[in-house]
């Protein structure tokens, strides 16, 4: 439910104001999660490794909506999604600002190649799970933390799913 707006600079000041987010973990028909690089010009975490797309809605549009608008506008494509869960979480990135997101995540999968925005994509791939499951254990420093923790999540309470769009 929509309470207030704040513009997206002041909701990542200080130790952050709590506002509505989403992340979105898109898979290939191989079972492969498309992960993405931020871009070096982004203020909270640049150039760290994290889930296929991530934003915020608009004032007045609704989360689906937001979903496939961001993923059009981040991946060049816009595909089905499934809403999985919601959770709160902050996180502090050195003294630039904060995340404290209301976050709702979602699964979806695609056959094609995404065409990534420059501006906030420096680099991505399609990262078998196996492969996944490895960096994230010996190099978790590369990873946003939102990601690591909604990977955990999925794979602990959503597997069955996660398996399903893993084994397609």
């Amino acid at each position: 439910m929509e309470i207030g707006t704040l513009d997206k600079q002041s909701c990542h000041d200080g130790a952050g104001t709590l506002h509505r987010a989403f992340s979105l973990f898109v898979f290939n028909p191989l079972g492969e999660l498309l992960i993405q690089q931020r871009a070096p010009g982004k203020r909270l975490w640049p150039e760290y490794w994290s889930n296929s797309c991530c934003s915020h809605p608009r004032q007045g549009e609704t989360m689906e909506f937001a979903v496939q608008r961001r993923s059009q506008q981040e991946l060049g494509f816009a595909t089905p999604m499934q809403f999985v869960y919601k959770f709160e979480y902050s996180a502090q990135f050195r003294d630039l600002g904060s995340e404290h997101e209301l976050c709702s995540v979602f699964v979806g999968q695609f056959a094609g190649e995404p065409h990534v925005n420059a501006t906030e994509i420096m680099d991505w791939c399609w990262c078998p799970v196996a492969q996944l499951e490895a960096q994230l254990q010996n190099e978790p420093e590369k990873f946003t933390p939102w990601f690591k923790l909604e990977w955990q999540h999925l794979q602990s309470e959503f597997a069955p799913l996660i398996n399903a769009f893993a084994e397609a």
